[in-house]
């Protein structure tokens, strides 16, 4: 049996206010070529389908396209929710799915009831485990044990309790920050305070983990990885070369493990310079068409940067100043900076730490005006 490993889709997802619908279908329904091309069995999704709890009627209606697509191209689907999802919105219509082939585990008593999926040697069975959040976990579970070890420790207790019932090799899909991997900017946290790990360990006792949480693609033990996501979703991700993996299962468990390189439907880039040299010089020209995150370095902070830098690069959507060398006044305390001020020195003082440079006599001018309206009220009010 063939199964092909993704997770973290996020449909719906924007990055840095740009839409990505168009990309994520794009790369998302591309995985129903690889199905239909290595003769994939099954694709199991492991978290993160939507990128919010409520997705956007477009987010919906381009998931529900991708899952046909991967469907007609041959292979079954089992689903479990990530963090970022809402489980009993996405398992709503579970029972009637799996007649078509869709497999949906959202639910905490259906974590020790596996998909079967049959081939030519018996069973495999496939457990997929939800983002369990601990404290509404552990009640459900019974336990005392609390934090996402103790949650995760059980729910794996009872799928190799089921798993000891049953002649079957296993497959277990997980949404978790397992011990060892690395994280992205792009991650959300999923636990207060920061994410807590959880050792590899816990997942002892079966062929395969599918993992999902983070979004680079990682092998932890050879039987233990993540997917990563289809797309990059930080500017962190920017090095990574988004995948799937192929997972064969034969008679005496896994047998091997194969990656698929996925398309990159936009690069990601990073740029910094004065702003003078880049929106000129023709070495920066290749980053035309890149989402572009740029630093620019200038001492006195330009007016209007990005929108000057946009009619050159149309996908550059960040920006950030760091003259060269560091702020003047950096560390300037607060009462340092106003003592012995009057309100007009003390607006231009900040106008010049802002952006590194005084303001001009327009600009005087129009914080004077400013001042002398906001005087004017108070003094209106105290009558």
């Amino acid at each position: 049996m063939r199964l092909l490993h993704t997770s973290d889709w996020h449909v719906g997802r924007t990055f840095h206010g740009a839409d990505l619908l168009a990309e994520q279908e794009s790369v998302l329904g591309g995985l129903a070529d690889i199905v239909a091309d290595e003769r994939i069995d099954a694709v199991v999704v492991a978290g993160d389908i939507y990128d919010r709890a409520v997705p956007s009627a477009e987010a919906v209606q381009v998931y529900e396209r991708v899952l046909v697509r991967i469907r007609e191209a041959g292979a079954q689907l089992v689903i479990t929710p990530g963090n970022h999802d809402s489980a009993p919105r996405l398992g709503a219509i579970g029972k009637f799915a799996e007649a078509g082939g869709l497999h949906m585990r959202t639910r905490i008593n259906d974590i020790a009831r596996p998909v079967l999926l049959r081939d030519d040697h018996g069973d495999v069975a496939v457990y997929g485990i939800p983002y369990l959040e601990p404290e509404v976990a552990r009640h459900s579970l019974g336990i005392s044990e609390r934090g996402h070890t103790g949650v995760l420790t059980e729910a794996m207790n009872r799928v190799r309790a089921d798993l000891a019932t049953r002649q079957a090799r296993s497959v277990v899909l997980a949404h978790a920050f397992v011990t060892g991997g690395e994280a992205c900017d792009s991650e959300r946290p999923i636990a207060v305070g920061g994410v807590e790990q959880v050792p590899g360990s816990t997942f002892d006792g079966v062929d395969y983990v599918a993992l999902g949480h983070l979004h680079g693609a990682q092998e932890l033990a050879n039987n233990l990885r993540y997917s990563g996501s289809p797309v990059a979703y930080s500017f962190s991700e920017a090095r990574q070369h988004k995948s799937v993996w192929l997972v064969d299962i034969d008679k005496a468990g896994l047998a091997g493990i194969e990656r698929r390189m996925l398309p990159v439907p936009r690069p990601l880039a990073k740029l910094d310079g004065l702003l003078a040299d880049l929106l000129t010089d023709p070495a920066h020209e290749r980053f035309r068409e890149h989402y572009l995150s740029i630093t620019v370095t200038d001492q006195v902070r330009p007016v209007d940067a990005l929108r000057r830098l946009q009619d050159r690069f149309p996908y550059a959507v960040h920006m950030e100043w760091q003259p060269a060398g560091g702020r003047n006044g950096e560390s300037l305390r607060y009462s340092e900076a106003v003592r012995g001020r009057d309100d007009l020195e003390v607006a231009c003082c900040f106008v010049g730490h802002a952006r590194g440079g005084e303001p001009t006599e327009r600009e005087s001018a129009w914080l004077r005006e400013a001042l002398e309206v906001v005087t004017a009220a108070e003094s209106e009010k105290e009558r």
